[in-house]
């Protein structure tokens, strides 16, 4: 046999990779140009594919945790609390971006009470004008009532300075106008909600929250507006702020700006206003007569007028806490642990990194739940046991506490959260005992507490009970881990120690089960 030899002529390598014949100066330039672009891109997708990759990994760790509950159950609050608890930093970070939110908190509540004087000072007889009239006082008791008006009680007495005191409000009609803009918040009409029995009126003044024993447009509820679930206007809010008292680059950064300055500056001017009409009997006697309640309200600041009208307002933590900004759609936070709680569970990197999904309670949204039920390793469902006699704002047919059952029980049967550590809030504490002190009794809206101490205490042990129970008949897994607790989420402090319990609890049996621990 006859070895077969190769030269260097042979290399089909070697002849792709070398130069052509009779290559110019200028054609090599090219090709070399080509080349080391070629290289680039190359390693360009190497680097976004080792990015890929380490981005599974830590995913592979990530802690899921999913936040359920009906509307206005505390969802929002709570992952405020997680921010607040363990990413401090990150939570400074974003503090600026939340003062137009509670400032339009504070001038729609206003807003809303200027409707209702408005379209009672029209039903009710003008009081005297003399000298001697204290303005905004109470009516005298020898004003015969008008049945077709008010029938618990005389009709009110409003004064010229009532129209005055309007007239002086009015411009905060813009400035809830632009702060919405800016937030770019829309408004949602309840009786666009799909399956609403509310009809076709366009009535937007309400009890709140929801009066059984009211009737008409006391059932329904203002419309309220909400955000899309994304961090777009923190970060407007936040660049605007940025560059107050700067010369601003564009036209976009500087309308906000502008806007947000002549908010503050119309909300300081109106302060002493905004503190008279609150502060005024016959506008409480108004509110009473009409059965709401607006200290019971989400994103109730009327109490705070003073402090938040400063033209130097700055919001603390329990202001951001309790502003009302209702979001529509699935919400995605990650949250990065830089600080434990006081008892410390161990530092893994399954421990370090949560991401939370805050998703719409309302029932048009709750479809949208499924699809992150698969990789959730707990479940944090809120219920607001403070609504025990209260109705869905979507179906005023179904008591509210009611329907967090119905949620709780579909949730605890799902097979796709079978592994799943579930945890129970029962939220509103704090709402629940000014009910139960103002005289409402549970028995009349729940029969089942049958005779057992009207307490808010006692209600709060007897449903933990319930919701326990529930999970014990319905869940598809036996022994399945259990968390219950009693909360009050515009409590920081509480719900900073909640948390931290709760987080070490469910990191250990997560752990635990993965054989870390």
């Amino acid at each position: 046999m006859h070895a077969i030899r190769h030269s260097a002529d042979d290399d089909p390598l070697a002849a792709a990779l070398a130069p052509p014949p009779g290559e110019s100066p200028i054609d090599r330039a090219a090709r070399l140009a080509r080349e080391s672009d070629a290289r680039r891109v190359n390693d360009e997708i190497e680097e976004t594919i080792k990015l890929d990759r380490l981005a599974w990994k830590r995913n592979k760790a990530m802690f899921k945790l999913l936040l359920l509950g009906q509307s206005e159950s505390g969802k929002s609050t709570t992952l405020k609390n997680f921010q607040l608890a363990f990413a401090p930093k990150a939570w400074h970070a974003e503090r600026t971006s939340w003062r137009a939110v509670i400032q339009l908190n504070l001038v729609r509540s206003i807003n809303q009470i200027i409707d209702l004087l408005s379209q009672n000072m029209t039903k009710s007889p003008t009081g005297p004008t003399s000298p001697s009239a204290t303005p905004f006082s109470r009516p005298p008791n020898d004003i015969v009532p008008d049945p077709s008006f008010s029938p618990d009680g005389p009709p009110l007495h409003f004064t010229p300075n009532h129209s005055l005191l309007k007239l002086r409000l009015a411009p905060l009609r813009q400035v809830e106008a632009d702060l919405k803009m800016l937030i770019g918040a829309a408004t949602d009409e309840l009786d666009d909600i799909p399956g609403s029995p509310l009809g076709q009126a366009n009535d937007t003044l309400a009890a709140a929250p929801f009066d059984p024993a009211a009737s008409g447009t006391a059932r329904r509820r203002p419309a309220e507006y909400y955000v899309r679930a994304n961090a777009a206007w923190r970060d407007v809010l936040k660049s605007a702020s940025g560059r107050r008292g700067e010369e601003s680059g564009t036209e976009r950064t500087g309308l906000p700006t502008e806007r947000l300055e002549s908010a503050k500056e119309i909300i300081a001017s109106c302060a002493e206003d905004m503190l008279a009409l609150w502060a005024d009997c016959a506008v409480r006697e108004l509110l009473r007569r009409r059965r709401i309640k607006m200290e019971l309200a989400p994103g109730f600041f009327l109490d705070d007028i003073a402090r938040i009208a400063q033209r130097d307002y700055e919001p603390t933590d329990g202001d951001i806490v309790r502003a009302r900004l209702r979001t529509v759609g699935v919400q995605e936070y990650k949250l990065t642990m830089e600080k434990y709680g006081a008892s410390r569970a161990p530092t893994t990197e399954v421990g370090r990194d949560w991401m939370i999904y805050d998703v719409g309670g309302s029932r048009t949204a709750r479809a949208a739940w499924y699809p992150f039920f698969d990789d959730a390793n707990a479940i944090l469902f809120l219920a607001p046991i403070s609504c025990f006699d209260e109705l869905l704002a979507e179906d005023r047919r179904v008591n509210r506490l009611e329907d967090s059952f119905l949620l709780w029980r579909g949730i605890i049967q799902s097979k796709l959260l079978a592994k799943c550590i579930i945890i129970l809030f029962l939220n509103k504490f704090d709402l629940l005992e000014k009910k139960i002190n103002a005289g409402v009794k549970v028995n009349k809206y729940l029969p089942s507490f049958g005779e057992r101490e009207n307490d808010a205490q006692v209600l709060a042990r007897y449903l933990h009970n319930k919701f326990r129970d529930q999970n014990r008949e319905y869940s598809p897994q036996p022994n399945r881990p259990f968390y219950g607790y009693v909360t009050t989420c515009i409590d920081t402090k509480g719900t900073a120690a909640t948390l931290a319990s709760m987080r070490d609890g469910v990191l250990r049996h997560n752990l635990r089960r993965a054989d870390f621990v």
